[in-house]
This record gives structure tokens, C-alpha cells and sequence, in this order.
């Protein structure tokens, strides 16, 4: 399986060196069926796995009422019943806890999440946290703490919107305890094997201090103070309780697992550093109490393995699905029952079962049935230099069966903007090449992933550095012949909503059309706005965006809504009324100052969505307008856009 691995690096970094060669001749692909917008956007059918502690049932997520739900079944059976019936919003985030399900669940996009509890045979429907305008998280579900069997810990706003506090809450009846009368505000909590808050944190979003304590009764003493520079990710306390395991930039460019010993306040051990890439985090076995890796990214998802049990049970995977990449994970207590999930840049994901005791996998699903692998296109990773000589690293996706020559372009960039895309399957990606668009994706200065300094380049740099990143992007498909230089438009959401409009604000000769999605157009308004649980972080903002007062000559030269007159391409903007990242007051003043002038600009809003369409309907809404909106502006050829 190595070699299988060296020569499927090797094929990458051979495409990087001479990616110029897309000019060259290549093996003619068949052009694929077009392919309805439904199919990419639809809720995806039986993904979401897990297995209960106990190793007798399995859950997932389906589709039921509309909307997505959880079903469960016995391992042993082949039939499931749905023990969720929400028929307003799709239900994502959910877990087991002993013999009951637990969700989490906001409304209309607001982010504001409760607390469920449900029966597996859907009965004794539990609303755990049922407080309005109250956002809360697990923070603990206390799986592997004996006597906890009918608890959880949560944190919640729900005494001061700021901060959240720390509770225990009974699963079945709903009683509540505060766990600690946080009369100091801290603002993040961190638990030992034994489910005791032994970490406490606290920041001005510059600075923040780490607070420690051996015990419940000793008090919070300071461990150490960092700024927002520097990275100390608490991973989880080492198996006997007393040092840390930690995620840490601290001193160096590279974020780094290391051991970190808490009386003597220093980092005691090296567990892993990769020298190119920042380190995710770790995976380890609560039942064998071992590390078994440590994950970063490169072009693709990798994992250094630190446990041999581990690497062997992931090799055989690796070779019974080969082509693929594998997950392990959802196991019962006794981690010997899994979910496998497979999946590659032409595949969302393939479920299966394995049992280690007898080394079979069983299939469970196909996330995307009605998608097949030979339809989609491939993605490619990619670099090209900035303007000022740094290495950008992308993704190239090309249609399938046209020639990558001066074709019609989408540049993409990523939401955050402290994030980064990576290679593996995309719907967006895939529906836009579907329809005869090549799609380039880059991690522009300020993306995470590539050390400290990559990432701190960006900062005060929006609207400006980062955004050169993205028209050197364009520049570049241009050069290669790839993109057809008046056919090249621009999509994001978020701060990629951000980065459209100052493309066409910034370079109005550059993009043919934009379509933003929940983008930032006002950087005054925006910091107005956020919402109350980001306001300790409101000066790392400052720093890293700009402060409203002392740097405000620098917002408004980056923001778009003060450029609308620059402004010569049609634009089409999506909003959600409830978004409360990104206020709809920021996509209405933009949409009033274009109206104004006589720019063509559409303006979707959904009133039952927040930060982005969760809802299947206003999805598929949305994806069916850009559809509609880059066939008249974008100018592929009829044969390439069905409509």
C-alpha cells in the first residue's frame, strides 16, 4: 500500500511541476450527462453514521418529513425507524449517549442552538435546553466517565450572551447543575478523563490566559498567557491526568503536538511536527488509552501514525478500498465495531461497516446514490507564484471532456477567512464543472494550514494582499490558456462573499458576473453586528482586520458598499434574514447602492436561514438561480447549459 501512496504523490507533485502542460495533449474524456441541480444539492441519503456505545445499534442520517433526521436500527436488522421527525430544519449535529440520541438543533439559522434528547424508539422526546436567544455546545458528553451514565456537560450564554458557563445536565429529566459560579467571566473550559474542569481560559481577543487547578477544590491559578499569534490547542489531558497534550506554534512557525507539563509549565516532549504544514490535531483510544495519530493536511488529508494497532487496522482498509481514502471512526466502547468511510474528489462518501474481531466490512450506504464517480470531474492541486513571490496552493477543477483551453472560469475563494480548502469531493465544484466550468480554488495569504507567518501575512490585508493572491490566481489561468480572459466571474460565501465583491469592486475590468453569498460588504457595519459571543474576540479583529476608529481611512478603502460605483459586472447576492455573522443589512446596502446606479444585481433572501441554506428547498433554490444567472452572463455554449 505504500508504493500505491509514493505514486499517487508523486502523480500530484509531478502535476504541479508541470501543470503548464494542461496545454499539452491528454487522454480525450467523455463529456457527462448534464446532470439536474437537484442531484448535487439534495439532502444526501443514509450518511452520518454512528454506533451506540453498547455495539447493539447503528444510527445515521436520512431523509423523513422533508427534512433530515436521525434514524437507528440494530446492527442485526435491516430495517430502521426514524426517532427524530423535525419537518422545519435539517438536523445535523447528533451523538449517542448511553441508550439516547442527542442533537443539537437552532431556528431558522440563528445559531442559537438547543439541546435534545430522544428514546431510540423515537418516544420521550426531551427539549433539554429550551431557553430563546441561548446558544449551546456539549462540552463533555462524559461517555467514559463511570457513574455519568445519565449526564452530559454543556455550556450555554444563557447568564451573560459573552460568555458560556458550564453545566451538568441530566439526559432523561432535564435537571441542570452549574458546575462553577463563573463570577470572572472565563470564557472556555477544558475537562480531564475524570470529567473534572481543570482548564479555564480567558481572553481580550488579543491575549489570553490559561488558568489551572489540580483539583475541584483548588482555585484557578494562571498558567500562562498568549496572544492571538501564537496557537496552545488543548488537545486532552495525558492518560494519568497530569500533563497536557497540546497543539502549539508557540516559539516556532509550524503548529506542533507536544506534551506540556502543567506543574513545571513547559513543553516536556515532541509528539509530532510536519515541516511544511500546520498539525491538525491528534486521534487517540479511550478504551486503550494510547495516541494512534496525528493529522494534518497537505494537498489531501493525512494522518502520522503514532500507534501501530492503529496504523494496521487503517492499512487494511486503505487496501480492500484502494483508489479511496478511508476514516475509521464511530465505534462502540469496546472499539471493535466501526463505521469506514470512503470517499475521493469524485466521491462525497461510501459508508461501511467493520467488525475487528472477524475483519468483514458490510456496506451501509452511498451518500449520493444518484451520483456516479465516472460523471465527475477530477480536482487537481495546483501552485502559481504572487505578485510579491509567495506560493499560492490551489485546486483546479476542470470540466470533464473539454478541452482545458479558454474556457469560461469560476474563481472560488474560501469562506473564513482563517480557513483553507483541500482536495477531496466538492458539489459545488463538481455541479459548476458539470456545466462546462473550469473552477479554481486558492489558499490565499491569511489561510490557515501553512504556518504562522503564511497565515499573519494576511493580516489588514482584506481587500488588498489577499485579494491580489486571488486576481494573481486569474492572471495565471489566463497565462496558461486555461481561461478564456473575458469569460472569468467570481464566487464566494462569507468572507469568499467578501472577496467578490471586492473583485468586482477592486477590479471592475476583471469579472464578467459575481454571485455572493452572505459576504461582507461594509467592514463599519460588519464589526456593529457580530454577535455578542464574539465580542471578547473583538480586538483580535481589529488587529488582524482593522479597528474601526484608529484604522478607519483602511476599512473604508476595503469596503466594497463605499466602491459600488467601481462596480460594472451583474451581480447576484443570497442572503439569509437570520444570519447573525453576517447581518442582511450587509447584502441590502450593497444591493440598494447597485439598484441606485443601474446595476444589474438579483438579491435572494430566505427568511427562515441564517449564515448559509441549511433547507434542501432554499438550496436547491439558490444553486438554480447561479445556474440560471452564469448561463446569461458567464457565456458557456447552449450545449454546455441544459437548462
Amino acid at each position: 500500500m505504500k508504493l500505491f501512496q509514493q505514486r499517487l504523490l508523486a502523480v500530484a507533485a509531478l502535476f504541479i511541476l508541470v501543470f503548464a502542460a494542461c496545454k499539452s495533449k491528454t487522454v480525450k474524456e467523455e463529456k457527462p450527462p448534464v446532470i439536474p441541480v437537484e442531484n448535487f444539492f439534495k439532502n444526501p441519503e443514509n450518511f452520518g453514521w454512528r454506533i451506540s456505545p453498547d455495539g447493539e445499534y447503528i444510527s445515521y442520517l436520512s431523509p423523513y418529513k422533508g427534512h433530515t433526521n436521525v434514524f437507528v436500527r440494530k446492527i442485526a436488522d435491516s430495517v430502521a425507524i426514524p426517532v427524530t421527525s423535525d419537518s422545519v430544519r435539517n438536523i445535523f449535529d447528533y451523538q449517542w449517549k448511553g441508550n439516547r440520541i442527542l442533537y443539537l438543533q437552532d431556528i431558522g439559522g440563528d445559531e442559537n442552538f438547543q439541546l435534545f434528547s430522544v428514546g431510540l424508539d423515537g418516544k420521550n422526546l426531551k427539549p433539554l435546553t429550551p431557553f430563546a436567544k441561548v446558544r449551546t455546545s456539549i462540552l463533555n458528553d462524559l461517555r467514559y466517565v463511570p457513574g455519568k451514565e445519565k449526564e452530559v456537560m454543556i455550556q450555554m450564554n444563557k447568564r451573560d450572551p459573552r460568555f458560556f458557563d458550564p453545566y451538568s445536565i441530566n439526559i432523561e429529566t432535564g435537571e441542570m447543575k452549574v458546575l462553577f459560579q463563573n463570577d470572572k467571566n472565563y470564557d472556555g473550559w477544558f475537562t480531564d478523563h475524570t470529567g473534572l474542569i481543570r482548564i479555564a481560559t480567558k481572553t481580550d481577543g488579543v491575549n489570553t490566559t490559561y488558568y489551572h487547578r489540580a483539583t475541584e477544590d483548588d482555585p484557578f491559578d494562571s498558567l500562562l498567557t498568549t496572544t492571538y499569534k501564537d496557537n496552545f490547542g488543548i488537545q486532552l489531558f495525558t492518560f494519568d491526568n497530569k500533563n497536557l497534550y497540546v497543539a502549539s506554534n508557540i516559539g516556532r512557525d509550524k503548529t506542533t503536538i507536544l506534551e506540556y507539563d502543567l506543574a513545571a509549565r513547559k513543553e516536556v516532549k515532541e509528539i509530532y511536527s510536519n515541516p511544511d504544514y500546520d498539525v491538525d490535531g491528534l486521534s487517540w483510544s479511550p478504551k486503550r488509552k494510547v495516541l494512534e495519530s496525528a493529522d494534518f493536511t497537505s494537498w489531501k488529508r493525512e494522518q502520522k501514525f503514532l500507534d501501530k494497532e492503529a496504523e494496521t487496522e487503517y492499512n487494511k482498509m486503505k487496501a480492500k478500498f484502494e483508489g479511496y481514502e478511508v476514516g475509521l471512526y464511530g465505534s462502540n466502547d469496546a472499539e471493535d465495531k466501526f463505521v469506514v468511510w470512503t470517499g475521493n474528489d469524485k466521491l462525497a462518501a461510501k459508508y461501511y461497516f467493520y467488525d475487528k474481531k472477524s475483519g468483514e466490512t458490510k456496506f451501509l450506504s452511498d451518500a449520493f446514490p444518484w451520483l456516479k464517480e465516472e460523471n465527475m470531474a477530477s480536482v487537481k492541486p495546483v501552485e502559481y507564484k504572487s505578485r510579491d513571490g509567495l506560493t499560492i496552493h490551489g485546486y483546479l477543477t476542470l470540466p470533464k471532456g473539454i478541452e482545458a483551453k479558454n474556457l469560461p472560469v469560476v474563481i472560488n475563494p474560501h469562506g473564513g477567512p482563517w480557513a483553507r480548502d483541500s482536495w477531496g469531493y466538492n458539489g459545488e465544484t463538481q455541479f459548476l464543472a458539470n456545466r462546462g466550468y473550469a473552477v479554481l480554488q486558492m489558499n490565499f495569504r491569511g489561510s490557515t494550514g501553512y504556518g504562522k507567518e503564511f497565515w499573519l501575512k494576511g493580516a489588514k490585508e482584506w481587500g488588498k494582499k489577499m485579494q491580489d493572491d486571488i486576481t494573481d490566481g486569474v492572471q495565471w489561468l489566463i497565462t496558461e490558456g486555461i481561461a478564456d480572459p473575458k469569460r472569468v466571474a467570481i464566487y464566494g460565501g462569507s468572507y469568499g462573499g467578501y472577496a467578490t465583491l471586492a473583485g468586482v469592486a477592486f477590479s471592475p475590468d476583471l469579472y464578467c458576473c459575481a454571485v455572493d453569498y452572505v459576504g461582507v460588504s461594509n467592514m463599519f457595519t460588519f464589526m456593529k453586528t457580530i454577535p455578542p459571543y464574539w465580542e471578547p474576540y473583538k480586538a483580535m479583529f481589529y488587529e488582524l482586520v482593522g479597528d474601526p476608529v484608529k484604522d478607519s481611512a483602511l476599512l473604508a478603502e476595503v469596503s466594497p458598499a463605499f466602491h459600488a460605483d467601481k462596480i460594472k459586472a451583474p451581480l447576484f447576492i443570497a442572503q439569509g434574514a437570520n444570519d447573525p455573522r453576517v447581518n442582511k443589512a450587509e447584502s441590502d446596502q450593497m444591493v440598494e447602492a447597485l439598484k441606485k446606479r443601474g446595476i444589474e444585481v438579483e438579491y435572494m433572501v430566505k427568511d427562515d436561514e441564517g449564515h448559509g441554506f441549511a433547507n434542501e428547498k432554499n438550496s436547491i433554490d439558490f444553486y438554480k438561480a447561479m445556474e440560471s444567472f452564469f448561463a446569461r452572463h458567464l457565456s458557456a455554449s447552449k450545449e454546455e447549459v441544459k437548462k
